[in-house]
This record gives structure tokens, C-alpha cells and sequence, in this order.
């Protein structure tokens, strides 16, 4: 296996800049803000000879309570897993009692420590180190991650205390890999869900808004097939918005549908469909993607109570009629086999191979049912259609006079093809291509011809009247 490299310290010393700096991305929220980080974010440093695997955690502290010890027990499973711990202190602020109680536990760990004194440009490297003396840890590095000082040496020192790894080689994302997106309004239970999903309590669950903050990546393998569920701050409307790190939360979960191939839309069953909830929806139409809507906590309802919301619902959703609905509770585990299904259907359907002759044929037979409207006493012609790419399907149809059609046309022809291939969980997004007219060449050709002609007749006509004179 790859050998695991988790990054520890107290809040504040600069660990989310650091791994961001290792793994050459921008992974990890970063702000100016004691406690940012909660939950393990995991990423690959592929920096130096060989690449490793590595945690960023959380700020420790001397009296963990409440939202503080559940973090502090995030980062002591990432120090049981690790091969080596990059213990993060801060040059500017020098040592520090909330240092000294970190170092103690790390100790206690029995793992393999390397001293990282971040924040160091502004002193050489012994001035930099000095502070921590006392600490009794041999191995220092002087760096500066928001400089992108030290940060060779520091993989070359991290690299001389890994295990030895051989001929091993980090094994590439698998190509079938599903990315699954889990989004919803604060404290409706996204975090829940995914513990539930993997079986342990991987993800920071709090009963309080606002607890995830960052947008984590889980890789996980459930009946063969792999899966990297990926969790988001819960996102509320922007009016209510007022801390920056929430508006770095609220983009980075925008981002996250970006990067899915399915998003699993969280509700609250009890509130049933709110603006914030539709809002949402709103942006994971407009990238496309494919689609579950979980209705969570429907434990807690009684049957009038579950007949109406489904009511509303479907009176609600009626433009997404493709997308399944499925009623769970993600604190007891009901439902969750049922919504796994339902993921792996939407994926399924939004990477179907759709065959061109049968595109054709499901067009034509459209068209002669329901033909476009007329327009200026014409109508759009529909000629073919093909497969145009995946993730949503998309599908190339070949006409003329294509502009006229109406949204209401293309939304016909839309749900004509997710009925016939039986599509559950995915749009489908239609592009149209006016076919140049094979006539119109032909009839430039001839203009010009009866235009030399008029004008060779002119000629003649004026010659002749120049003799009579």
C-alpha cells in the first residue's frame, strides 16, 4: 500500500496551506480562521521520487469539547493510520503550551514525528527551529507553504523516514470510478448518509448547522464497484450568507457538482421542498448532471403526513420526472440500499451507448406523431440523429429550419427519448444542426448565369443602337 503522511497541529499553523502546497492543488479551504478544517481531506504528493498519501487534519487543542473533541478524534485516527507525521508549528508565533500538549500526544503515538516550523520567511533556518528545541524532536524542517519555501527539502526528509516501497506504483483512479456529489441545506444529514454508506464514522456528524465546512473526498468500494462520494458544506440561500469561510463552503460545493457524475440531492422530508432546495436543483440542471433526490428523516413521519409531501412533490418536480425519488433515513439506515440502486441507474443511464439507426428511428417516429408547429407557414424539418457524448447523453439531431422549434418541441422530443431507452436518473440534452441546403449552390449558379446573360443582351442592345446613329 501507499504509506500514509498525516499533517498535525494546532489550529492556525498553516496545515490546509501546506497540503495544498504538497499535493499541487487547492483541495483544502484555506482562511484566515482558527479551526477551519474538521474532517480528514486525503490527497497524493507526487513531488518528490515517489508518491505518498497525505492527510490534512484538523487544529488540536488543549480542552477538546463538544464540535472540538469530535475533530480531535478525526485526527487521531488519520496518526494511527500514518506511516509519518508532519507535526506543523508556527516560526511567528514560536512555541507555544497548545504545541507542547500536540507534541505529548504524538509521543504517546509511538509514530515516526518530522518537526515542520511553518511561516519561516521572514528568519534563516536555526532561528527558525530554535523555538522548538525544547520539544526534544531531532528532525526539523524550516519552511514556508504560502512562499512555497523549504518544500523540496521537506519531501526529501519525508521520504528518508517512509517504509520502503520497492517497485510500487500509486494505481491510477479506475476509469468506472463514480463520483458522487451528496448536496442539501445545512443539517439535513449529508454527512449522516455517507457514514451510513461506508460503515463507519469517517465524516465529522454534528447536530448543528454549518458543521462541514470544507468539501471532502471519500474513495470507497461497495459490490466491485468504486465509488468516491464527495461531501459538501450544506448551502443556504445567499441573503443568509454573511462569513467568508461559508462563501468559500458554498462555492467549493458548487464546484462538486462540476466534478460528479451523479448528485444525490438532499431534503429535509419534513420540510419537503423549499426555495434554497429548488435553487439547488437549479444548478445541477444546468451542468447537466445526473440525479437522485434522497428524502431523509421520513422515519419521523406519519403516513398524512408522508401522503402530502409526496403530494407536493410531484406537483413540484414535474420537470424532473426522469429523476427517482427515494424516502431514507440516514441515522438508522433505511433506505440506503434502495438509494445505491438508484445511484448506480442513474450512472448507468447517463454513460448508455445510444445507437444511431435507433436515435433515427425514435426522431422519425416522433416527428410523424406529433410534428413542430408552423412558422411564417413553414415548419422545422427533422432529418437524423446521433449519439453526441455521455454525462448527460447527448443527442445530435440533423435538420432544417431546427431555430423555430419551440422549448416545448424540444422537451417532447426529450422525454420521447428517455421513455424509449428507458433513461432513470439523467437528462438528456438535445443539440440541433441545420443541414446546408443542397439547392442553394445550384441556384447561385444560375443567378449568375441569367445575370451574364441579361448583361450580354444589354452589350448587344447598346451596339445596335450606336449603328442606327
Amino acid at each position: 500500500m501507499i504509506p500514509v503522511v498525516a499533517i498535525v497541529g494546532r489550529p492556525n499553523v498553516g496545515k490546509s496551506t501546506l497540503f495544498n502546497v504538497l499535493t499541487g492543488t487547492r483541495a483544502a479551504l484555506v482562511a484566515d480562521v482558527p479551526g477551519l478544517t474538521r474532517d480528514r481531506q486525503y490527497g497524493i504528493c507526487r513531488a518528490g521520487e515517489a508518491p505518498f498519501l497525505l492527510v490534512d487534519t484538523g487544529g488540536l487543542v488543549s480542552q477538546a469539547e463538544g464540535i472540538e473533541y469530535l475533530t480531535a478524534r478525526q485526527v487521531s485516527i488519520a496518526i494511527e493510520e500514518s506511516a509519518l507525521v508532519l507535526f506543523v508549528v508556527s516560526a511567528v508565533d514560536g512555541l507555544t503550551t497548545e504545541d507542547q500538549t500536540v507534541a505529548e500526544a504524538l509521543r504517546r503515538s509511538g509514530k515516526p514525528v518530522l518537526l515542520v516550523a511553518n511561516k519561516s520567511e521572514a528568519s534563516d533556518d536555526i532561528t527558525a527551529l530554535a523555538d522548538f528545541a525544547g520539544l526534544g524532536m531531532a528532525d526539523g524542517i524550516a519552511v514556508s507553504a504560502a512562499h512555497k519555501q523549504g518544500i523540496g527539502a521537506l519531501v526529501e526528509a519525508a521520504e528518508a523516514q517512509l517504509p520502503p516501497r520497492g517497485e510500487e506504483a500509486l494505481e491510477a483512479e479506475a476509469e468506472d470510478t463514480m463520483r458522487v456529489a451528496v448536496l442539501g441545506r445545512p443539517n439535513v444529514g449529508k454527512s449522516t448518509l455517507i457514514n451510513r454508506i461506508l460503515g463507519e464514522d469517517r465524516l465529522l456528524s454534528w447536530d448543528q448547522p454549518g458543521t462541514t465546512r470544507d468539501s471532502i473526498s471519500i474513495l470507497m468500494e461497495r459490490d466491485g464497484q468504486p465509488f468516491e462520494f464527495i461531501d459538501t458544506a450544506g448551502v443556504r440561500r445567499r441573503s443568509k450568507i454573511e462569513e467568508v469561510v461559508e462563501k468559500f463552503s458554498v462555492i467549493k460545493a458548487l464546484q462538486a457538482i462540476e466534478r460528479a457524475h451523479v448528485v444525490v440531492l438532499m431534503l429535509d422530508a419534513s420540510e419537503g421542498l423549499t426555495d434554497q432546495d429548488t435553487t439547488l436543483l437549479g444548478h445541477i440542471l444546468e451542468e447537466g448532471r445526473a440525479l437522485v433526490i434522497a428524502l431523509n428523516k421520513w422515519d419521523g413521519l406519519d403516513d398524512h403526513h408522508r401522503r402530502g409531501v409526496m403530494q407536493t412533490l410531484d406537483r413540484k418536480l414535474g420537470y424532473v420526472t426522469w429523476a427517482k425519488v427515494v424516502t431514507i433515513s440516514a441515522l438508522h439506515g433505511s433506505g440506503i440500499e434502495e438509494l445505491m440502486q438508484a445511484i448506480r441507474t442513474a450512472w448507468h443511464s447517463a454513460t448508455r451507448e445510444l445507437p444511431t439507426p435507433e436515435l433515427t428511428r425514435v426522431l422519425e417516429r416522433a416527428y410523424q406523431n406529433h410534428q413542430p408547429p408552423l412558422r411564417q407557414g413553414r415548419t422545422a424539418r427533422l432529418r437524423y440523429a446521433h449519439a453526441g457524448g455521455k454525462l448527460p447523453p447527448r443527442i445530435v439531431i440533423h435538420g432544417s429550419r431546427t431555430r423555430t422549434l419551440p422549448d416545448a418541441y424540444r422537451r417532447y422530443l426529450a422525454n420521447t427519448f428517455i421513455r424509449h431507452f428507458g433513461l432513470e436518473g439523467t437528462p438528456v440534452v438535445l443539440e440541433f444542426k441545420d443541414s446546408d441546403n443542397p439547392y442553394k449552390a445550384r441556384r447561385n449558379t444560375l443567378s449568375k448565369r441569367q445575370l451574364d446573360k441579361r448583361n450580354r443582351l444589354k452589350k448587344f442592345a447598346r451596339r445596335k443602337s450606336r449603328r442606327r446613329k
